[in-house]
């Protein structure tokens, strides 16, 4: 049997064992999957892309945030 790969963690960069009972990966720990959450919340964290045209839809939205 091959060993179990090793990532970074995403927030710390600690090594990781990628296998399931590694309960958080690709995470060291719940605190560091909760700081990465905090940040694609935040919006520090966000996807490329280009920006979608304005409709009602979105404006209504944008509105009532």
């Amino acid at each position: 049997m091959s060993e179990a790969p090793v990532v970074n963690c995403p927030s710390c960069g600690k090594q990781v064992v990628w296998e399931e009972t590694s309960k958080w990966r690709p995470f060291c720990s719940e605190r560091c999957k909760l700081i990465d959450l905090g940040e694609w919340a935040s919006e520090s964290h966000r996807i490329p892309g280009e920006e979608l045209p304005a409709t009602e839809e979105n404006e209504d939205f944008l509105r009532n945030k």
